[in-house]
Formats: structure tokens, sequence, C-alpha cells
């Protein structure tokens, strides 16, 4: 009499080819994703020589502000407005590209197919962008911090609080965005509305505190200005609205700003969701 083998499943016989988890499966859309980055030159070149660039340029902008409003901290405003520029340039242009690209390559819609779920394949693509913005931002500030003399963050809980908000709306503002860029070209085009509004309404190339009342007080409602003004806040102290403060002062004055960014994050998400394409238009 003879009994019957157990069943195996495929973990017991091939250990190698159990599920993959979350955070692997990012990785490895984040590493594929970063080996197409290093062979786009032209979105290398934005992404890495784009900032010194406008560290230059900005400086000089500011500088001819500075002379006719003598109270601008011409060195918190020009490592703020360096900052969100980084953020504007390799997160919001260069992760829209890169959905545009993928998109239109069916490779979203490939990716659907697997075990990675929506959010994991939309994460996984912008992973090079977000540490490629966070290492030039990091680089950014430890170069202020010793060229220019500039003090020990006041409030660094707050400054990564405002970064976080900004890679969050920012990335969910390229897929948006990416929903209408029919090709990787015109992405240059369709990114224009909100990179102007965020250069000019944000304070990242005109200061707020240099704009008459009213049009400062609607510039802050802006969608990107909030997590600007949180990092602007955490360091030195003080958005330029107020007096600066200690770490405690920060938080009061920054509660209109966190609210504000976590209300147009959401719904930034949201629109994400609703609108984002997953292959292209027959």
């Amino acid at each position: 009499m003879t009994t019957a083998a157990p069943a195996t499943t495929a973990a017991d016989a091939a250990p190698g080819t159990a599920r993959t988890t979350p955070v692997r499966r990012m990785l490895a859309l984040g590493r594929t994703e970063t080996t197409l980055l290093l062979r786009n030159r032209t979105a290398l070149f934005m992404a890495l020589a784009m900032p010194p660039v406008m560290i230059v340029g900005l400086r000089g902008i500011l500088e001819a502000q500075a002379g006719s409003h003598p109270g601008i901290d011409l060195h918190a405003t020009l490592v703020n407005g360096v900052a969100g520029l980084i953020l504007m340039m390799v997160v919001y242009y260069n992760l829209t590209g890169s959905f545009v690209a993928r998109r239109g390559e069916l490779v979203l819609k490939r990716l659907r197919t697997g075990e990675a779920s929506d959010v994991e394949i939309l994460a996984g693509t912008a992973l090079p962008s977000v540490v490629l913005a966070l290492l030039q931002c990091a680089l950014l500030g430890g170069a202020a911090a010793v060229l220019m003399g500039l003090p020990m963050p006041v409030n660094p809980l707050l400054m990564i609080i405002g970064l976080t908000l900004a890679i969050a709306l920012l990335g969910a503002l390229a897929a948006v965005t990416s929903s209408f860029t029919k090709t990787v070209e015109s992405a240059g085009l369709t990114t224009m509305p909100l990179m102007l509004l965020a250069q000019f309404g944000s304070g990242l190339l005109i200061p707020l505190e240099t704009m008459p009342q009213p049009i400062a007080a609607a510039c802050k409602t802006l969608p990107t200005t909030p997590a600007f003004q949180l990092l602007r806040l955490g360091w030195f102290g003080t958005d330029d609205a107020d007096p600066a403060t200690d770490f405690l002062g920060t938080w009061s004055q920054g509660a209109f700003h966190l609210m504000l960014g976590v209300l147009w994050t959401a719904t930034a998400f949201w629109a994400a969701h609703r609108w984002f394409r997953w292959e292209p238009r027959r």
C-alpha cells in the first residue's frame, strides 16, 4: 500500500521564487529607473548642472532686489530659493517626463499585470528623482552653512516636514500633469505654468516680503508656497512675516502653512488618483 506524497508549495520547491515585498519591488523599479535616467543625457544635465547655474543666476536677481529692500536676508532667501528650484526641476519636471515616457513605452501598463500595486509602481518610478533631489538639497545646505556661515536650523523637524510635503505634492502634481502631456518633448510646455507660478509666486525668485501685502497674502495660498515656507521657517526661524523665533515659536508660525500644505497635498493625490493615465490614448 502506498501513500500519496505531500503536495509542495511553490515556495517550498523554489525558495528563491517566494513573493517579494513592496519595498523590494519599489527598489527594483527604482534601480531600473536610475539606469534609464543615467542614459538620458538631457534629463541628467537638467538634474545635475542646473542647480549651480541657478545659484549664480538667482544670487544676481536677489542682490538687485536687496538693494531696494534692505530688510531682505539675502542668504536665507537664496538658499530657500535654490532648494525650491531644485525640487521643482528634479522632482516635478523630471518626473513628469518619466511618467510620460514610461506610459508611451507601455511600461506602466505591463507593470500593472505583475505583483506591484499602483502606488508601488509610481513610487518606484519617482525614487531616483526623489533621492537625487534630497542629495542636492543636502549638499546645498552643507555648502551654505560652510561658505555663508549660516546658523544651524532652528527646527530641523519642521524642515523635514516641509521637505516631505514638497516632494509628495510635486510628485502627485507630476502625475497629474503627465495625464495631459502627450510626449516627453511637450513636457516642457505642460509643466511651464506651475514652474512659473512657483518661481514668481512662491518666493523662489521674488521674495514675498517685497510684494504688496494683498499679493503676498494671495501667493501664500498657492499650492507650492506652504512647503517652501516651512523649509525656510524650520531653518531660519521665520518666514519673514513675523520676527525670528525659537523652536516652539516656529510651530505656531508654521501652523497655517502646515495645514494648507497638507490640504494641497491631499488634493493633488486625489487628482492623481482620478486622472492619471496608465497607457496612451487610442
